[in-house]
């Protein structure tokens, strides 16, 4: 069997990682998965994820961090890649207020080693995963990519806004074509622990009180995984090109995308659907806006739309409860 090109995927063992890898190994795609299985949240699912993709033979995997730079320039010199999709970062916001360094090491060290890997063995495309964050308090709505985006609220914010930059600059200088993806409030089966949704089953389930914050007077644009993983696939062959023409922003091959489900859900109404897909009411602690937070996201993906005619489409009812089957199912729930 004769596999398509080849494709490098920092952070395969993580939650958006695993899924797209999963999706391009049963496209015929060559992957090569880079992870450093860290413990900022449980290892054991990072292993069965990476135990599901090891399945595929077309699948090879290096266990590394993208900040350790000889390892890096070791995997793309003895590699063929075609293309490059940068999903390893220092993930959530609210951990950069205790772990700061965390994110300059991941995000940005490890970023630039992935920029002069691509620089200097000729890829064809590097897309790489940016952030809804990086609008900050922007209150125009919905967020659109042509918004100013200069005032970012959270360091890890802030790491994803510096990663936009220096592809920019990569693309400006050595002609190398960078698509960089705004994700929003991404949820769904093999998710993080971290994350709200996923701590709100846990909490419900558990019959444990449930930290509410801002009293759930936010709405996030809340995006199913599918939805995510489809984006990318359908700009695997979108490379930017050079703009001829004079440009008064920029005429490197550069992109930004909002990949977003376009429409803000109350946060309130999601704990809702958790709660009617599991079966069980919450017991909510309301407590005050944390640091780094925002009021609401909402993704403006008409790019996205017009360039690969895709938009975001999974609601919250079928993505939850796609969600809540999958968590009872790998942490063995009979019973509720």
């Amino acid at each position: 069997m004769a596999f398509a090109k080849t494709i490098l995927v920092t952070g395969c063992a993580g939650f958006i990682g695993f899924h797209l890898s999963k999706r391009l190994l049963s496209n015929n795609y060559t992957i090569i998965g880079i992870d450093n299985l860290n413990d900022y949240y449980d290892v054991d699912l990072k292993h069965a994820r990476l135990d599901l993709l090891k399945e595929y033979k077309n699948f090879s995997f290096a266990l590394s961090s993208i900040e350790d730079k000889k390892a890096m320039e070791e995997i793309f010199a003895e590699n063929d890649i075609d293309i490059v999709i940068n999903l390893a970062a220092q993930a959530g916001v609210r951990y950069s207020l205790e772990n700061p360094y965390a994110y300059i090491q991941s995000n940005v060290i490890g970023f630039m080693n992935i920029l002069e890997c691509c620089r200097h063995h000729q890829i064809e495309h590097l897309i790489y995963a940016s952030s809804s964050s990086v609008y900050g308090a922007n209150t125009k709505m919905p967020f659109s990519t042509n918004d100013n985006v200069d005032y970012p609220v959270s360091l890890y914010a802030a790491t994803k806004k510096a990663n936009e930059l220096m592809a920019h600059t990569y693309s400006h200088l050595y002609d190398l074509p960078t698509t960089g993806l705004r994700f929003f409030t991404v949820y769904g089966p093999w998710g993080r622990p971290d994350m709200s949704y996923f701590k709100f089953a846990k909490a419900i389930i558990n019959g444990e009180k449930m930290e509410v914050y801002n009293s759930g007077n936010m709405k996030r644009d809340f995006t199913y995984i599918d939805d995510i993983v489809e984006g990318i696939v359908r700009l695997l062959d979108k490379k930017p090109e050079r703009i001829k023409l004079p440009s008064i922003s920029s005429n490197a091959p550069y992109k930004i995308y909002n990949i977003g489900n376009n429409q803000p859900v109350e946060l309130m109404h999601f704990i809702s659907v958790i709660e009617e897909k599991i079966g069980k009411k919450a017991f909510k602690e309301f407590l005050p806006m944390q640091a780094g937070d925002v009021l609401i996201t909402y993704a403006d993906v008409e790019d996205l739309e017009q360039d690969v005619g895709f938009k975001p489409k999974t609601m919250i009812d079928e993505g939850i409860k796609k969600f809540v089957d999958w968590y009872k199912e790998y942490y063995k729930i009979d019973e509720i």
